[in-house]
């Protein structure tokens, strides 16, 4: 029977994964060990304590991963924060601020949407708008909940912005950002965001499996009795901090995350920043010049994730196929509105280097050229 796995590489410059650098790799196949194993317990302190920094976090934070993806951390942030009745704002320009808003009905949340147009920013007055009518009808927002990158529409959100509006309206701000953290600015205590979660398989490069988390001293003071057992952030204080058992953590995906963010620390935050910046801009000039242009407007685009215009006549779908099966490049389709419509490009972690801009842009304009992609 042929395996059904891997035999060669992919190109992975989707909207995630991203590629994993060999260094990562190689820390995944260290040897296993227990979840309380003296070794893992060092690498869980040394985890928090890179965490806190990346994030900027402040004094008083409490940062970790929770096991799973990025959505797990989605839910760590709402299920701490929101109980039935919390009163929730939240801020949608994409499929997946669209999913916080669901999560948070989930919980309990009576929330209040305030829908921007998907491809464009998010507009701070209208959130300050939204949450001055809110607390004019005697129902002020606890809750302001947004995404920093939005991986469906590869727009960047004015989060310093948005954080400052709710912090004056006395609201907790939970911040996405599973498609920026380690590729885009972001100041957790500058921009005062009490909560903040990612994911390992993007700008980080590492495999999935991890979300990053941090809860600032306004959230852990305000945090709600949790409903799931799972994502209790009481309990799992007690497994990073007081070593007592919640879950069998993967010592393998812990290895991965600690690696990637000693490779982090080693780059330089703002020279990853920068790098991240840089290869955007590059593929957005390539672009220009085979005739393709980006979704959002300059100045609201997000540098780790590229929503390319498909141009007319052109077959989408057909075209990722041949990326795939004729180059093993994998770039992603389209969600809600926007499918047949965009290509998504990632251009996170070890995926954003020129190398691979060049590679690409050459290939689209080959691939592009040919009838076959033609509808």
């Amino acid at each position: 029977m042929k395996s059904l796995l891997p035999e060669s590489d992919r190109i992975l410059l989707g909207p995630g994964p991203s590629l994993t650098s060999p260094r990562v790799m190689r820390a995944m196949s260290a040897p296993t060990v227990g979840h309380l194993d003296p070794l893992m317990v060092a690498m869980l302190d040394d985890v928090r304590a890179k965490l806190t920094r990346l994030f900027r976090a402040p004094e008083g934070s409490f940062a970790f991963a929770v096991s799973g993806t990025g959505t797990s951390g989605m839910e760590t942030a709402v299920a701490n924060t929101v109980r039935h009745g919390t009163r929730a704002t939240v801020v949608i320009t994409g499929y997946f601020g669209d999913r916080l808003a669901q999560m948070c009905e989930r919980y309990g949340a009576v929330v209040t949407r305030v829908n921007g147009e998907w491809g464009r920013a998010a507009d701070p007055a209208a959130l300050d708008q939204s949450l001055a009518a809110s607390a004019s009808s005697g129902a002020p927002a606890e809750i302001v909940a947004m995404v920093q990158g939005e991986t469906s529409t590869g727009v960047l959100n004015p989060i310093r912005e948005l954080a400052a509006i709710a912090r004056r309206h006395d609201a907790l701000t939970i911040v996405d950002a599973v498609t920026s953290f380690g590729g885009v600015p972001l100041e957790v205590e500058k921009w005062g965001i009490d909560v903040c979660y990612s994911c390992t398989q993007k700008c980080l490069g590492a495999p999935s499996g991890l979300a990053p988390i941090v809860f600032g001293p306004r959230a852990l003071e305000r945090a709600v009795k949790c409903t799931s057992f799972y994502f209790d952030l009481q309990l799992l204080r007690d497994y990073w901090l007081n070593r007592k058992y919640h879950h069998t953590m993967s010592s393998a995906l812990v290895c991965e995350l600690y690696e990637a963010l000693t490779m982090i620390e080693a780059e330089g935050l703002e020279a990853r920043w920068a790098r991240h910046e840089t290869n955007h801009r590059a593929f957005v000039k390539g672009l220009s010049a085979i005739g393709l242009s980006l979704l959002p407007p300059e100045g609201e685009r997000l540098w780790t994730l590229n929503t390319v215009r498909v141009p007319d006549g052109v077959d989408e779908a057909a075209l990722r196929k041949r990326l795939l099966d004729e180059y093993s490049i994998e770039i992603g389709a389209g969600l809600g509105p926007l499918a047949g419509k965009i290509w998504r490009v990632g251009l996170m972690g070890t995926s954003s280097s020129a190398r691979l801009v060049v590679l690409l842009l050459g290939i689209l304009q080959t691939v592009l050229a040919k009838d076959k992609v033609h509808a």
